[in-house]
């Protein structure tokens, strides 16, 4: 059973799983990770079979409850639901997963650790705090990302705390979220569905004038994008997706050029980025008629997005 009364004041954090046609061992080591440390609730979107998952999940301790949606809602909306079920039991914090991530010794009291840092230093409320990200496959160290510098602009220490970093977007699996910031900032844009969710809601939360900031001392394990043999992708310099994903890559991002809460920073690095990776998917790629369809579907539903 999860943790109530004194222990719930205690713990007073959830994690939030999404899943989608999960592997199995992958997401029972994650909640098994979980399970040492907090309350979690798994919202499964959709996935046939789901019901066949439903005894081993709730088996574990911390397990809040595991929800099984009719149909797949996005990511995003899968959040949604979860962040406000985590605000309707009265957690204070609220962690992010992927069903394919995998994390360190004490994550959750190292990540909370990194809050109470951060907000301690701060001259902005701290609307999230990220992991430092490892990709398994290729050992490679994601770093925290600042748009609006022209040198210097990762890895940036925060307000002179060398365990912090500054950033100005943070991947949603792995994310620590101040539920009390949700009504000002506001919801993931469920109209993204899938891609760039994390990016849209940080631009906004620092356009709100909160701050983000990441922490080397917890690691998660996670790759971004699917398996290709291609050496760009193997060596992490491109994350690569099947052809129907860029429609909703290429549909958001198209979209997020035209918000006046994206830094122009990375409007302008994006935008080539943007262009040399689909042209490398439309000569590179077998399925370049696929690409094509979904890249230039997504860019013509941009205009009509909410």
């Amino acid at each position: 059973m999860p943790a109530t009364g004194e222990q719930k004041s205690r713990i007073s954090c959830c994690a939030i799983v999404v899943t989608h046609y999960p592997e199995m061992p992958a997401l029972l080591k994650l909640l098994s990770q979980l399970n040492k440390e907090t309350d979690f609730l798994v919202i499964d979107n959709g996935s046939p079979e789901a019901g066949r998952f439903r005894d081993s999940v709730l088996a574990y301790h911390h397990c809040i409850d595991y929800w099984q949606l009719e149909h797949n809602v996005g990511l995003a909306e899968a959040l949604n639901r979860g962040l406000q079920e985590l605000r309707r039991r009265n957690y204070s914090f609220a962690f992010l997963f992927d069903q394919d991530s995998s994390l360190c010794d004490l994550y959750i009291q190292s990540m909370l650790a990194a809050y109470q840092q951060a907000s301690a230093i701060s001259r902005r409320r701290v609307a999230a705090i990220g992991p430092r990200i490892i990709n398994p496959r290729t050992h490679r160290q994601t770093p925290f990302k600042l748009f609006n510098r022209l040198f210097w602009r990762s890895d940036r220490p925060f307000f002179g705390d060398s365990r912090l970093f500054r950033a100005d977007f943070l991947i949603t699996s792995g994310t620590l979220l101040p539920l009390a910031w949700l009504d000002d900032i506001g919801d993931m844009k469920a109209s993204y569905f899938i891609d760039n969710v994390d990016l849209e809601w940080c631009f906004r939360a620092r356009a709100k004038g909160y701050a983000l900031a990441g922490t080397s001392q917890a690691v998660l394990y996670h790759s971004i994008g699917e398996y290709s043999a291609s050496p760009l992708v193997r060596k992490g310099l491109i994350a690569w997706h099947k052809p129907e994903r860029t429609y909703y890559s290429s549909r958001n991002r198209v979209h997020l050029y035209g918000q006046s809460y994206s830094p122009w920073g990375w409007k302008l690095r994006d935008l080539p980025r943007f262009l040399l990776k689909s042209l490398w998917l439309l000569l590179a790629s077998d399925e370049r008629r696929a690409y094509w369809q979904n890249i230039r579907a997504g860019i013509r539903d941009a205009r009509s997005l909410g």
